[in-house]
Parts: C-alpha cells; sequence; structure tokens
C-alpha cells in the first residue's frame, strides 16, 4: 500500500497513540439527556478558556457556524461576511436554506474585512432592504492561505457592530493557529465575540467535532438548534475526550506546522511553476502555478507521493498538520526542487 504525504488539509491526521488512550478510557452518559460526563466535561474547558459562559459540541465546523448564524438572525436578515468566507463558499448554502438570510460580501484583504467596509455594508432602516444583523469573520481565513487578524482590526468591527446592534460572529476553525502565530490568548477573543466556533478536528488533530462557545441565553437557544438540524449526540463522550486532551496538548505544537508551511514556501518561491506564493503566517500554503495547470502540478505531485489540492484552475493549496514528520518536509521540499 502507497504512503502518500498528505498536505490535502489538516482534516486528514490521525489520533496520536495519547489522544486513543484518552477516548478509550473516556467517561461517558447520554449527551442529549446532559449526562456526558466528558462532553460536559469539554464544553467547561473550552468556555473557560475563552472567557464565556457555556459551550456546545457538535459534529462539525459548519453545525456550529450554521447553529450561530440561526441563533443571531431572523428570515429575511442580511448577514456580512468576506467573499471568500467559509460560511458562504463552502457550507452548502446553509445561510439561505437554514436561517432564510440573504448574504452581504465584502471583498476584504486576503479573506480579512475592515471595520470601514463593514460600516459601509450595514443595510439603512428601511422596509425595502433586508435588515443587517450579523457580522461573521473568519481566523485564520483558508482561502486567505491561512492569513490571520489584526486584533485591533477585530476590535475596530466590535465597536462598529455594537453600534449598529449586530451580532458579531467568529468562523475559528484554526483560531488556535492564529492565537499561536499572533501571540494572542483565548480570552481576548471571548472578550469581543458574541459567539465562537472553533475546530478540534483541523489542526487540533481530533478525528470529528466542533464546539461553539458563548453565553448561557446564547447556548442555550444553540442547544435547541442543535437538535433541530439532527446533531444531538448520545455516547459522543469518546469524540470528547479526545478534544480534550487535544485542547490540553496540542495547541502549542502549532507553531511546528507554521515553521514547515514557511520552509516549503521558500522554495515554492523560486520554482519556475510558479508565479504567485500567498504570505505564509500559520499552516497553510496556497500558491498559483504558471506554464501548469493546478490540476496538472497536484497530478505530477501525487506521482511523487505527495498530496495537495487544486483550489481554482491556477492556485493549489498545501496544508501542514500534526501528522507532518520532519522527513516529509524534506523529502517534499526535494521534490519541488527536483521539478523546478
Amino acid at each position: 500500500m502507497t504512503t502518500y504525504i498528505d498536505f490535502r488539509s489538516d482534516t486528514v491526521t490521525k489520533p496520536t497513540g495519547a489522544m486513543l488512550e484518552a477516548m478509550m478510557h473516556a467517561k461517558i452518559g447520554d449527551d442529549v439527556f446532559g449526562e456526558d460526563v466528558s462532553v460536559n466535561e469539554l464544553e467547561r474547558l473550552a468556555a473557560s478558556m475563552f472567557g464565556k459562559e457555556g459551550a456546545l459540541f457538535c459534529p462539525s465546523g459548519t453545525m456550529t457556524n450554521q447553529i450561530a448564524i440561526k441563533c443571531h438572525t431572523q428570515p429575511g436578515d442580511e448577514v456580512i461576511c468576506d467573499a471568500d468566507a467559509h460560511i458562504y463558499q463552502y457550507e452548502g448554502g446553509g445561510i439561505a436554506v437554514n436561517s432564510g438570510c440573504s448574504v452581504k460580501l465584502l471583498n476584504g484583504d486576503r479573506g480579512r474585512i475592515d471595520s470601514t467596509k463593514v460600516a459601509e455594508a450595514i443595510q439603512p432602516d428601511d422596509v425595502h432592504r433586508a435588515r443587517t444583523s450579523l457580522v461573521c469573520v473568519e481566523n485564520t481565513s483558508n482561502r486567505g492561505g491561512g492569513s490571520c487578524y489584526d486584533f485591533e482590526e477585530l476590535k475596530n468591527i466590535k465597536q462598529v457592530c455594537d453600534e449598529n446592534n449586530l451580532a458579531f460572529h467568529i468562523d475559528g476553525a484554526r483560531l488556535f493557529n492564529a492565537i499561536i502565530a499572533k501571540n494572542e490568548t483565548p480570552k481576548q477573543y471571548g472578550e469581543i465575540f458574541d459567539s465562537i466556533s472553533i475546530c478540534l478536528s483541523k489542526s487540533l488533530g481530533c478525528p470529528v467535532g466542533s464546539l461553539l462557545l458563548g453565553n448561557t441565553d446564547f447556548i442555550k437557544k444553540a442547544r435547541r438548534v442543535r437538535k433541530v438540524f439532527g446533531g444531538g449526540m448520545r455516547q459522543a463522550g469518546f469524540m470528547a475526550a479526545a478534544g480534550i486532551y487535544a485542547l490540553q496538548n496540542n495547541i502549542q505544537r502549532l507553531s511546528k506546522d507554521h515553521e514547515n508551511a514557511k520552509a516549503i514556501a521558500e522554495v515554492l518561491n523560486d520554482a519556475s511553476f510558479v508565479s504567485l506564493v500567498l504570505p505564509v503566517e500559520t499552516n497553510i500554503i496556497i500558491f498559483e502555478t504558471k506554464g501548469i495547470t493546478a490540476k496538472e502540478l497536484v497530478a505530477k505531485l501525487k506521482e511523487k507521493n505527495i498530496l495537495g489540492y487544486a483550489i481554482a484552475p491556477q492556485r493549489v493549496r498545501l496544508v501542514l498538520h500534526l501528522d507532518t514528520t520532519n522527513e516529509m518536509v524534506a523529502k517534499t521540499i526535494e521534490v519541488l526542487k527536483r521539478l523546478m
């Protein structure tokens, strides 16, 4: 069986032996009855880290985002986000289907919007217009190449939200990458966002699961919406135990993924088949090809047992993660240099 160096996503990781051990010894119960010990512990731990009153364990980041949007809006409302935002690009039209809302798309900087554009995008109080009710940001930005927000700009957007009575949600699928890269703390985010989604199955290496955080009333409402969405789980403690392990052990090591991504990006910057490499801040590399399509280059890499992902006709994405070893990075650099 062929062994691949898999850079398609940080969702491809397998649980480590220590994580599996934690899962095997999880204390469980029926979470729909609120009796799963490990789920309750995970939710308390995450809420405490961010200084929020509560948390809700869900199967996916798409679900946590979609629950948050439904909780913050009414049908006919409008949501402001970047044109490359995950909630718009990759969640199956859920904003329209689940919440009956329209979307105001902003052209930001590598997936990051600013307070001036947000303020300009707010609809006037007019019966002919959709009612703006929610602003969503994504940190890090997937399609922005793992770009991070400047925290001061997030505070500026929060001020605009407060002045206009808008809710403020963050899709933090890879928020811990931003926190490590920018030397920030979870509590900083807890202080300014009404709701926070964090993914456990990407950079943190869990097999499945995401968390939605907010105040007590918000989480109570979110729990009801999760039920409607079919997201209520029973003995989910086995998965929750993986989440507890990840939050306690797998955050600080993210800096290694960032270092590896920068090392590979450095080689790509000099490659003859690359016209542009987006600035690398965290664990995602996005580059544009020249003289070859993204699919053709991905196929060539696969011949060398390296898996990448063509996200556009001329754009390739590589994602570094928990299962990437130093040997894999060295092998990838060697292959790229030979292709040059």
